[in-house]
């Protein structure tokens, strides 16, 4: 990479890293305040601490020096059988994709995005889904991804 930047899988020992970009990622797209922020973060490396050894999840971070400024990762979730995928494929979430902002424009986030596809691609996933925010979507579409008919809902029940 560019300028130094160095690429790498991350580790157990990166949780807490992973866990601050993800709460980084969602502060900036105005969905958490910092109170929830720290929930978030909190949970986050909760299900690292068991997810990445557990081969649940796989993330990558750019080192600059010694100091994490992008990275992201990929979710295995089984699928229940439809149509193209009978034999039981994984498909691959991306998530938690993040710069930091001053190193953006520098291609970070394409280098973490190809690292994932070249992952994928040796493991055979060939399903891989995202919810882009609308600073990543051109990077997505640039490689392929395109927009599905996915709806949503989210019902708050009170105890």
């Amino acid at each position: 990479m560019d300028q130094g930047y160095v690429l790498r899988a991350a580790t157990p020992a990166d949780v807490a890293v992973l866990a601050a970009q993800r709460r980084a990622m969602f502060e900036e797209q105005g969905r958490v305040d910092r109170q929830a922020g720290a929930e978030l973060e909190a949970a986050t490396r909760r299900y690292l601490e068991a997810a990445l050894p557990a081969g649940i999840y796989y993330g990558w971070l750019v080192e600059a020096g010694a100091t994490a400024v992008a990275g992201g990762g990929v979710q295995l979730r089984p699928l229940m059988p439809r149509p193209g995928y009978v034999h039981g494929e994984a498909e691959g979430l991306i998530l938690s994709m993040w710069t930091e902002p001053g190193h953006r424009r520098h291609g970070l986030a394409s280098r973490v995005l190809e690292a994932i596809l070249a992952w994928s691609d040796t493991r055979g996933i060939h399903r891989l889904t995202l919810h882009a925010s609308a600073m990543g979507r051109p990077l997505y579409t640039r490689y392929g991804f395109t927009a599905t008919n996915e709806m949503r809902l989210e019902r708050h029940l009170t105890p």
